[in-house]
């Protein structure tokens, strides 16, 4: 959101209470907040992301000092959330890069390809094809699960197990 005077004028009723000026900010925020976490998180935490982050946004609007900081502070908030989401759905974290690196540096890019392969060929069929469909096809879940004849809560949790397996099956290669 670029702070226009407009904009400006929003953020601080937003700030001092204004349900319909926080409403409007909400708005104008949803697709800056997609595209960062776009960027910075993992493809299936993106929805949870911009959730997350506009529930924050909403509850501190009132905490921003300074409201030329507001889209730092509002970026810091994402960026907060997709490393949180990272480590829930993946038990480790996006930003040990050192870790991260050293371990793809013990393998060419054919060995991570065949081992990926490996990973999801290890998967019960409904499983894989959950992997497929979010990572490799990008649906969301809504989209994922209205293919699947699933709730989107079934989905989720569907692909969460589908992703802890094949985790476990990577790193028990090691």
């Amino acid at each position: 959101m670029k702070l226009s005077e407009q904009n400006l004028g929003l953020l601080t009723a937003a700030k001092i209470g204004d349900p319909s000026a926080l409403n409007h900010v909400l708005i104008l925020c949803q697709p800056d907040i997609r595209r960062y976490a776009q960027r910075h998180c993992a493809i299936s935490d993106v929805d949870d992301a911009v959730q997350e982050s506009l529930l924050i946004l909403s509850r501190k609007i009132g905490t921003v000092q300074a409201l030329a900081a507001f889209s730092g502070w509002l970026f810091k908030v994402v960026a907060r959330e997709c490393r949180r989401l990272g480590r829930k759905m993946l038990r480790y974290d996006p930003y040990e890069e050192e870790k991260l690196e050293s371990w793809l540096n013990t393998r060419s890019t054919d060995q991570l390809r065949l081992e990926l392969i490996q990973a999801l060929e290890s998967l019960p069929q409904d499983y894989r094809e959950i992997i497929l469909l979010r990572d490799f096809e990008e649906l969301t879940i809504g989209e994922i699960a209205q293919h699947l004849g699933l709730t989107p809560g079934a989905s989720k949790s569907r692909l969460h197990r589908a992703r802890l397996l094949a985790r476990e099956y990577l790193l028990g290669s090691q």
